[in-house]
């Protein structure tokens, strides 16, 4: 009893382990869990176009803030002759190019790749407002905007409802008198903005301006649009300007917040910014494998199988499909009952079988063991020790395995060439094992025992070429675990297999029919 329960205590602690570190490079690494899982990578170009005098240039120019659920893939910046450098400002963070002397038309562009990664991240704005600044209006604006914010206060509760309300007011369809003196449809979108700002001032609330992007394939010349965001005194909250609608959409990229400038050319004049965006798809695992960006993902990639060479890569994708294999043995001799000519003969068989593929692999093999054991009954009469026979047999073996090659290369077989993936030793031993099994318990159980293995085999191929098994196994290892928790708790099975329900299912009839 305490020994059970000591093997029920280490299944749990192995598959808890298992699971929880699939989960974990799931959730928090973002590990794609199929193998065919694409995302959609978004590559924004800004372009800076000014005009120079022949004056030093100093050109400033603000970048996205860092968000946890958008993933930096490249950040590109390009402009000829120019000097470079990256400031992480308290403001954000800034590109800066500068040269000594420039005239005529100048360009600069900044290149930005990303992908929402999906982890389990906040992504609200964790920073305190600044003291709020009295807004100046004239007489006539002043009581236009009393009026407005009175109407806005006595159809609200909180601050969320109020700021939702003053938007709402501000882009009515049929606005009132003190609507239309605040705004007008000449007033461009950043002096509405503005115009929030100053109206939430004045109700005592702290807001700022966001702009970003909305992310559409395909598109060119854009424009920064602008969000309202606003403190309620715990946390910020989003706002869009022109419907009220609160919450980060799903496609915008914020690009900055605050009041800060956009651009800043000094020695230039027209200068100006815009847009494009493209899009395109990527397999999900390849963008976390190469997220080098994120330093917890990056430690996880750097001691786990991904930092082997190509070559050694290629080999353990084979390697850890032998826990599937093992798994597929146990059930197929524990529960089904199949007898096996050996344990571990069917999950080689299944490993060449992936070389040589199915149809040609059990052909060969059948050709391989049936002239083995002709040729074993034959060495069985010279009455050799044990040794020599096996070493025989290998000869034998390989000659077999040479023979079909050359044959199907003269052939023009090329499927047939792929013997050599089979298992010499192994074949050798099975063909020795088989032909004493012959001698002791006859053909049948020979027979009995062949076929066994190979259908084991057959059921442990399908599993092992699944294609999201093998995505799986390479892609998380910790599967393994999972496996050995399985066959722990299937080595502690004594009941019936099925093979063995199937034979007492006539002796059941027949009690049955006894009793009746």
């Amino acid at each position: 009893m305490q020994a059970t329960f000591r093997l029920y205590a280490l299944v749990l602690l192995i598959m808890s382990a298992g699971i929880g570190l699939i989960l974990y490079k799931h959730l928090a690494l973002g590990f794609p869990l199929l193998p065919d899982e694409k995302k959609l990578v978004w590559i924004v170009e800004a372009k800076i176009d000014f005009i120079a005098h022949g004056d030093p240039i100093n050109v400033s120019f603000a970048l996205p803030p860092k968000n946890p659920d958008i993933t930096f893939l490249n950040e590109d910046f390009a402009s000829p002759d120019y000097g470079f450098s990256k400031l992480e400002l308290k403001e954000g963070r800034r590109a800066q190019w500068s040269k000594r002397i420039a005239d005529g038309p100048q360009t600069s562009f900044y290149r930005l790749s990303i992908y929402k990664n999906d982890r389990m991240a906040a992504i609200h704005a964790t920073d305190n407002p600044h003291e709020l600044v009295e807004p100046e209006f004239d007489e006539v604006l002043q009581t236009a905007a009393t009026a407005l914010l009175n109407q806005a206060r006595s159809k609200s509760a909180d601050t969320e409802t109020f700021t939702r309300e003053l938007i709402k007011s501000l882009n009515s369809e049929s606005p009132t008198q003190n609507q239309s003196l605040l705004i007008n449809n000449q007033s461009s979108a950043d002096e509405k903005t503005s115009l929030l700002v100053s109206l939430l001032a004045m109700e005592g609330i702290s807001a700022r301006i966001v702009s970003g992007l909305y992310l559409e394939g395909g598109r060119r010349r854009q424009s920064l649009a602008n969000f309202i965001e606003v403190h309620d005194g715990t946390q910020w909250l989003l706002f869009n300007q022109d419907t009220g609608n609160s919450g980060l959409p799903d496609n915008f990229l914020i690009w900055q917040r605050g009041g800060q400038s956009l651009l800043d050319v000094v020695g230039g004049t027209n200068s100006r910014v815009s847009f494009s965006i493209i899009e395109n798809v990527q397999s999900s695992r390849d963008l976390v494998l190469g997220d080098s960006q994120d330093e917890q993902a990056g430690g996880i990639i750097d001691f786990s199988i991904y930092s082997l060479p190509i070559e050694q890569q290629n080999a353990f994708k084979m390697i850890l499909l032998l826990p599937i294999g093992a798994l597929v043995v146990v059930i197929m001799r524990l529960l089904v009952g199949i007898r096996t000519s050996g344990t571990f003969m069917p999950i080689l068989i299944a490993l060449a079988l992936i070389e040589t593929t199915l149809v040609a692999g059990i052909i060969m093999f059948l050709i391989v063991v049936s002239a083995g054991l002709l040729i074993r009954s034959y060495l069985s009469y010279l009455n050799l020790l044990l040794v020599a026979r096996i070493s025989a047999v290998i000869i034998v073996v390989i000659t077999i395995m040479a023979s079909i090659s050359i044959i199907s290369h003269k052939l023009g077989l090329s499927q047939a060439l792929t013997v050599t993936f089979f298992p010499l030793i192994i074949l050798a031993w099975t063909i020795e094992r088989m032909s004493i099994l012959w001698e002791e318990d006859g053909p049948k159980e020979v027979f009995i025992q062949g076929a066994g293995s190979l259908i084991t085999a057959i059921v442990a191929y399908l599993f092992m070429t699944n294609h999201i098994i093998e995505y799986l196994s390479f892609n998380f290892p910790e599967l393994m675990l999972v496996n050995l928790a399985f066959i722990l708790i299937l080595g502690q099975y004594t009941g019936y297999r099925f093979t063995e329900l199937y034979r007492f299912k006539s002796l059941e009839q027949q009690n049955v029919s006894d009793k009746s």
